[in-house]
């Protein structure tokens, strides 16, 4: 008996140790140059971080009407993840709707510039990384998954890996949606650059197999047509890539759970480049 109590509570002591040894959950201010203002991000490092060691990073993007704390408020298991996987996860601020773009439209908006070049930088400085393309992902949802696709086709030296959660990848059929014509003008006196700017005529710039592409959308979903499309013409261009659906809406429902598949993929293919 007295083995067994022993035993027990030496287990007992492990389990507790290991459900509070958890992911340190921190929130920055950094500095973008092109837009000359602070902006705010939330990173979160594995318990254990280390700066001999160099983790991965995933860059995680919210969807219009969100910001840097909207990820980690509905999805708290992120830390659990980033424990699980040993990954660093950004979640940036995009600025309730610059769906990620430098606008033409509007010069104080520069978040192509600023999550695709600035933050990378300062992530990379401030925190032990794996400072090249093989360290790096980017996903988010929505407006976030069309913004992390649209960066990862852009800037395919810097982002090994890139996914969707219900991207609005196919921004053409939305002329009047989330203040796009804000940022890029009104479509029918503009309709080569909603063109210029939308992932779907923009996927052509993808080299095949140069980047691990994963794309999710529930099929209740209002962009479920607009991610089909994008998967059927990357399957006509020879680009390899993933396209998981099934029963699910705009929701956080979906993306909570969504979001933990597209996490393994990233953690195979870091496993796989190492």
């Amino acid at each position: 008996m007295k083995s067994f109590l022993s035993s027990f509570f030496t287990f007992s002591f492990f389990c507790i140790i290991s459900f509070t040894t958890l992911a340190s959950v921190d929130t920055v201010a950094t500095y973008s140059a092109s837009m000359q203002k602070e902006i705010k991000a939330v990173v979160i490092t594995p318990s254990g971080y280390s700066q001999s060691k160099d983790y991965p990073v995933v860059y995680l993007l919210h969807g219009y009407s969100g910001n840097y704390k909207s990820w980690i408020q509905q999805v708290p298991l992120l830390e659990t993840y980033a424990d699980q996987y040993e990954l660093i996860i950004v979640t940036p601020d995009g600025n309730f709707g610059s769906w990620y773009w430098d606008s033409p439209e509007v010069e104080s908006s520069k978040y192509e510039t600023y999550v695709g070049k600035e933050l990378v930088e300062f992530i990379d400085k401030e925190y032990s990384t794996i400072a090249s393309r093989e360290g790096r992902a980017i996903t988010g949802l929505s407006m976030g998954g069309h913004g992390a696709l649209y960066l990862a086709l852009r800037h395919q030296d810097t982002y090994g890996t890139a996914g969707s959660l219900s991207g609005g990848v196919d921004i053409s059929p939305f002329p009047e949606n989330w203040e796009m014509k804000k940022y890029l003008g009104i479509k029918a006196e503009n309709p080569e650059r909603w063109e210029e700017y939308s992932v779907l005529y923009q996927s052509n710039r993808l080299i095949p197999n140069k980047q691990k592409l994963i794309i999710s959308c529930g099929t209740e979903d209002f962009f479920y047509e607009v991610n089909v499309k994008l998967h059927e013409k990357l399957t006509y261009n020879n680009i390899p890539h993933t396209f998981i659906t099934g029963p699910g809406g705009h929701t956080w429902d979906y993306w909570r759970d969504a979001v933990q598949y597209q996490l393994l993929f990233f953690h195979n293919y870091f496993e796989q480049t190492k």
